[in-house]
């Protein structure tokens, strides 16, 4: 299974970044092969739009389940659509929240905010 999460950087054990669509990398951690793999998120610098993008993303990736912090609108009804499993990530370290998301200990996400429409976070 694979499990995708934003992130501020390409290191080993990234940050989760506050925003879904403005994150500029997103991780995917292979369950299978307990491997992790980054791509860019085009969608970080749209004028507007940039949830639907990056849900598009999302769910051309594979991926099953999302770990996140935050999610818009608009981007929850794409992810929904695509049959992605939205969870709440806590702030701080990937590693964590997939050992967290794994082991468990982590809700899906309850509070969908309006997105940003038309305008940058």
């Amino acid at each position: 299974m694979k499990i995708i999460m934003p992130v501020n950087s390409k290191a080993e054990d990234p940050d989760i970044a506050q925003s879904l669509s403005r994150a500029p990398y997103f991780m995917i951690y292979d369950t299978d092969a307990k491997a992790s793999d980054f791509i860019s998120n085009p969608a970080m610098d749209s004028p507007s739009g940039a949830g639907v993008k990056a849900a598009q993303i999302i769910i051309d990736t594979g991926a099953k389940v999302l770990l996140t912090i935050r999610c818009g609108d608009r981007a929850y009804e794409v992810l929904n659509g695509g049959n992605i499993k939205i969870m709440a990530a806590a702030p701080g370290k990937a590693k964590t929240n997939i050992d967290t998301y794994l082991g468990g200990g982590m809700n899906e996400l309850e509070t969908i905010h309006e997105g940003h429409h038309g305008g940058a976070n």
